[in-house]
C-alpha cells in the first residue's frame, strides 16, 4: 500500500508586505549606520569626548556623508511606512495587524500557546507605532529646527531631543528581533522567508 505524504501548505504573503518589509529592512539598515556617524560628530552621552563608534558600525564616513545617507534614508523608510499603512486601510489588513481586546483576554485566559504567540505579535505591533512617529517626529525637529522650534520645544531643549531620538532606536531594534522570533515561533523559517520573497 503507497501512502502519500502531503506537503505542508508554505505560507504566502501579499506582494505589497513583501516590499514593505524588504524597503524597510534596508531603509532601517542605512538609517542606523548613518546615524551612529552623525553620532559620532557630536556624541549624545559625553559630548565629543564620549563614546564613539567604531566605523565599521557607521556609513558616511564624515558628518555630511552621514547625513546624506540618514535623509535619504529617513524619505524612504517615511514614505514605505505611508504606502503601506494606506495599503493596510485600504485592505482592512489593519484588523488582523493591531492588538484588540480579544488579545488582552486571550493574555488573561488562554493556554493556547499559538494563540499567545499571535496575540503578543499584534501588540508589539501596535507598540511600534509610537515609537516610529516619535522617532520621525524629533528626526525633523533636528533636521529642521528653525521651521519647527515647537518640536524642539516640546522636548525642553536641542540635547533631550537628541537623546529622545537616539533612545528610539534601540527600541526599533528590539522590536526587530521580537517581531522576527514571534513570527519564526509562530510558523518557522518558511514564514520569515515569506515576508521577503
Amino acid at each position: 500500500m503507497n501512502y502519500q505524504v502531503k506537503n505542508p501548505k508554505l505560507p504566502t504573503q501579499a506582494l505589497a508586505a513583501k516590499i514593505f518589509h524588504s524597503i524597510n529592512i534596508i531603509s532601517l539598515f542605512l538609517m542606523i549606520t548613518s546615524g551612529l556617524q552623525i553620532y559620532n560628530a557630536n556624541p549624545v552621552f559625553g559630548g565629543r569626548a564620549g563614546l564613539h563608534i567604531p566605523p565599521i558600525f557607521t556609513l558616511g564616513a564624515w558628518l555630511a556623508g552621514g547625513r546624506h545617507w540618514h535623509f535619504a534614508a529617513m524619505w524612504l523608510f517615511s514614505l514605505n511606512l505611508l504606502f503601506y499603512g494606506i495599503y493596510i486601510l485600504i485592505t482592512r489588513r489593519w484588523q488582523h495587524r493591531f492588538v484588540g481586546s480579544n488579545d488582552i483576554k486571550a493574555l488573561q485566559k488562554t493556554q493556547n500557546i499559538k494563540r499567545l504567540t499571535y496575540a503578543w505579535h499584534r501588540i508589539i505591533y501596535t507598540s511600534i507605532i509610537p515609537v516610529l512617529l516619535l522617532a520621525i517626529l524629533t528626526g525633523i525637529g533636528m533636521y529642521k529646527p528653525a521651521q519647527f522650534p515647537w518640536i524642539v520645544d516640546m522636548f525642553g531643549d536641542w540635547q533631550a531631543l537628541r537623546i529622545v531620538h537616539f533612545a528610539s532606536v534601540p527600541l526599533v531594534v528590539i522590536f526587530v528581533i521580537i517581531h522576527w522570533r514571534l513570527g519564526q515561533k509562530a510558523g518557522g523559517d518558511k514564514l520569515i522567508e515569506s515576508m521577503f520573497w
